[in-house]
């Protein structure tokens, strides 16, 4: 193990193979005195793992050998959950791409849907971390707000996620310009609702939903940050991705989305 390669000991943990006390653990996990480690064999992991491709994951865009854009439809885990064989956009990548080093550069939450990344390399992965704090990657989400939303506005406060489930919005401002949440309304869609397009360089956890609700404009079906009933559909969906050699879009799978797609149309160009 101590002489095992990073990315092998970090896919020891991605699946689960990690565990105190008979319980899988996560990376950064604290082990108290007189608590036993145990290491399963990678291998074995992946036998407990779900290899299949979840319903509705598909591929929408892709250049050889550098990058890919896959569809997640809501309700799909992006990553797998260490310990818990369900199925995952991770775990379907060597489907997809047998026998490459496909990894995720971006996650979604569990609801909501859109666009994942995947570079198809470990330099293609590189750059892309290194674009995104150049601010040269732009991701476009489309977001249904409670409230009128009239003109455009701009998020910038810091977020607290240390340790925590909900992210807290401070009140001052983050100096990287690249943490910053710009939302543009684009129609009504429902009394007292707004389809808007929120767009980020370098998102953070949960930073579109934690900045729109701070503005007073929750997500319509935000269980965490706005008032939504349990099994209201979260409308939130990432619409594009633009890299400066790589852009891919796809249309969220909402059933109201055919009658809403004009109000993008003066945007989408």
């Amino acid at each position: 193990m101590p002489d095992a390669p990073l990315r092998e000991r970090r896919r020891l943990w991605e699946l689960g193979a990690v565990r105190v006390d008979g319980v899988p653990r996560p990376k950064g996990y604290r082990v108290r005195t007189g608590q036993r480690i145990e290491i399963d064999d990678a291998a074995d992991a992946m036998d407990r793992q779900d290899m299949s491709v979840p319903d509705g994951v598909r591929v929408v865009a892709q250049r050889t050998g550098y990058m890919a854009a896959l569809f997640k439809p809501a309700g799909v885990h992006t990553e797998n959950i260490a310990g818990r064989p369900v199925p995952s956009v991770e775990n379907a990548l060597p489907l997809f791409w047998p026998g490459r080093e496909a990894t995720l550069v971006n996650r979604l939450d569990f609801l909501t849907s859109g666009i994942v990344l995947v570079a198809l390399s470990p330099t293609a992965g590189e750059e892309y971390r290194e674009l995104e704090d150049e601010g040269r990657v732009s991701k476009a989400y489309l977001a249904v707000l409670h409230g009128r939303v009239e003109s455009e506005f701009v998020v910038r406060r810091r977020l607290d996620m240390a340790r925590r489930k909900v992210v807290r919005v401070l009140d001052e401002d983050d100096d990287n310009p690249v943490r910053a949440t710009s939302v543009r309304p684009l129609g009504e869609v429902g009394t007292d609702r707004t389809l808007v397009l929120a767009e980020i360089a370098k998102g953070a956890r949960h930073q579109i939903r934690a900045h729109c609700a701070s503005a007073g404009h929750p997500i319509v079906g935000d269980l965490v940050y706005g008032a939504a009933e349990e099994g209201e559909r979260l409308y939130l969906h990432h619409w594009r991705v633009s890299l400066p050699d790589f852009e891919a879009r796809v249309a969220p799978d909402w059933p109201e989305w055919t009658g809403w797609a004009t109000l993008l149309d003066s945007y989408a160009r």
